[in-house]
């Protein structure tokens, strides 16, 4: 109940405006709401960031391989294709591999960019507003960024069809819930692993701080998720709870299925049923595919959706082992080793600017 004084009652003046993807919700209570969401508000604030400034544009990535990564971690490593592959044709699927990644990286927070504006609409509580809103800059600013990494490579690619698809059914699915669901915990938490992966494998410094500085930032989307998918789930039917785990075990299989990298390997002009055949049953890449999905279950878990179907749609894809993952832990060495890596650049431009005195006496 709000502590306003109104001096008309809030019924009649309060409005919902209808749109086409659903209903742009006004509140009338104004007061700060529930703790936890509140004070991850006031981190939101605090943590903004400018990527002109934060990250050192002036490296240049090194394009046969921008990541400086090794050739195990290339999808077609040891297969027919790759092994006939020359130096300097392997150096052009490495360049390709990190422009596809990335640039589904751009759509995808562009994706996030979207459904976070229409949460500020859709949601109905004023704390989910005002952090909801510091997320919007969050994503503004990750677009910014990941666009600024592409410009380096010098290659992009469109979006990806399975991804395309789950960002349309979670921007035309009316109820505010959904676009958390689809975004906050399924799309961003699949792009946070693989944001990690990267970030810990990464030899080139640009890349790695472009992942650890956008994960600083996403740790928070989840978590925003979280808090309010744990507070609203348990007040639904089993019906309803049934319809959205049906909606999250046919994402997580889309989502899998979109770092299969068909249209790339199209763009290479190798066969992409060879391609695809040996990414499927490669081992390394089922491994890389379950560790995509370590965030994703256990705040599937958090939340409430951990019916018969879930768990048997993450046993079905060997992942169901991350359901005890300490969310709280790996969100808190996301924050520390974005931080690392500030203290390692400032330490680095000391450096710099001491032998450069030293060198002008």
């Amino acid at each position: 109940m709000t502590t306003k004084v109104y001096q008309l009652p809030v019924d009649k003046t309060g409005w919902q405006t209808a749109d086409k993807t659903g209903t742009a919700r006004f509140t009338w209570e104004y007061d700060d709401g529930r703790e936890k969401l509140i004070n991850l508000y006031d981190k939101g604030k605090r943590k903004q960031w400018d990527a002109k400034e934060r990250i050192d544009w002036s490296h240049d990535p090194d394009l046969e391989n921008p990541l400086q990564v090794p050739d195990e971690l290339v999808p077609i490593f040891g297969s027919p294709v790759w092994d006939k592959l020359n130096t300097a044709e392997r150096g052009n699927v490495r360049r390709h591999m990190v422009a596809w990644q990335f640039s589904q990286f751009l759509h995808g927070e562009q994706g996030a960019l979207i459904c976070t504006a229409k949460i500020v609409q859709t949601v109905p509580d004023i704390d989910s507003k005002y952090y909801a809103a510091t997320q919007v800059m969050d994503e503004a600013r990750h677009v910014e960024t990941y666009s600024r990494y592409l410009d380096k490579i010098e290659t992009a690619y469109p979006i990806n069809p399975n991804l395309k698809s789950l960002l349309d059914d979670v921007l035309s699915d009316s109820r505010w819930d959904m676009t958390y669901l689809g975004m906050q915990v399924l799309i961003e938490g699949l792009a946070l692993a693989a944001f990690g992966l990267i970030r810990n494998t990464a030899g080139d410094p640009l890349g790695k701080a472009v992942n650890a500085y956008v994960m600083q930032d996403e740790a928070r989307h989840v978590m925003f998720g979280r808090l309010a998918l744990r507070d609203y789930y348990p007040q639904l039917t089993q019906a309803e709870r049934d319809d959205r785990e049906e909606f999250c075990a046919d994402a997580c299989y889309r989502m899998r299925d979109r770092f299969l990298g068909e249209e790339l390997w199209q763009c290479l002009g190798y066969d992409p049923e060879d391609c695809l055949d040996y990414v499927n049953n490669s081992e390394t890449q089922k491994v890389f595919r379950s560790l995509l999905f370590t965030r994703i279950v256990p705040t599937l878990k958090d939340v409430g959706l951990w019916g018969p179907k879930m768990r048997q749609t993450f046993a079905d894809m060997g992942v169901i082992g991350y359901e005890s993952t300490d969310l709280d832990a790996v969100m808190a060495e996301d924050e520390s080793i974005a931080e690392d890596i500030d203290v390692q650049q400032r330490a680095a431009m000391d450096a710099a600017i001491a032998d450069g005195v030293a060198a002008a006496t």
